[in-house]
């Protein structure tokens, strides 16, 4: 036997639910109602499942991953890429925070990155190299040759009168 408060708890709930049809126009809007409510909860089911399936590390986790495999410590990975050590914290602390891409590539070459590996960082961070882009293509000849002293990117990018990577954008 169900107990009272379980049945006043249904019925309220068969109240809340009820579609009382008084004529077919009520059915028919009454189930395209319903019908619209199952496709917008299967679209975000769906969009959930997406973002579950297709979501990549975020741009702190790759930095630290390739930092953790290159063995190097936070300061000589700063220092490396002219960047100062309040920029470093924040992107050590703030996982939300997505830095430039001259940023970005600076810390790539301070880690001694290949091309994929710069490419991986790069889209944890939003952004790409491309072949349209003078400054990309510096820093794609940079990284075949093995330039990966910043200074030397630097005076390359001054050269074709590009923005040097130091101090980030």
């Amino acid at each position: 036997m169900l107990k009272t408060q379980l049945l006043k708890e249904m019925e309220q709930y068969i109240q809340d639910h009820l579609i009382v049809v008084e004529d077919d126009e009520a059915i028919y809007q009454s189930a395209e109602r319903l019908e619209d409510r199952m496709q917008e909860e299967i679209e975000m089911v769906d969009l959930e499942d997406f973002i579950k399936t297709n979501r990549q590390p975020i741009f702190q986790q790759v930095l630290f991953r390739f930092i953790d495999e290159k063995g190097f410590t936070d300061p000589e990975v700063y220092k490396r890429a002219g960047l100062d050590r309040k920029h470093f914290s924040k992107i050590r602390s703030n996982e939300a925070y997505r830095p430039g891409k001259h940023t970005i590539l600076a810390l790539s070459l301070a880690l001694e990155l290949k091309e994929i590996q710069v490419a991986e960082l790069l889209s944890s961070g939003g952004h790409s190299l491309s072949n349209s882009d003078t400054c990309d293509l510096i820093i794609q000849f940079c990284l075949e040759r093995n330039i990966y002293d910043i200074d030397h990117v630097n005076h390359a990018l001054e050269y074709f009168n590009e923005k040097p990577l130091s101090g980030g954008q």
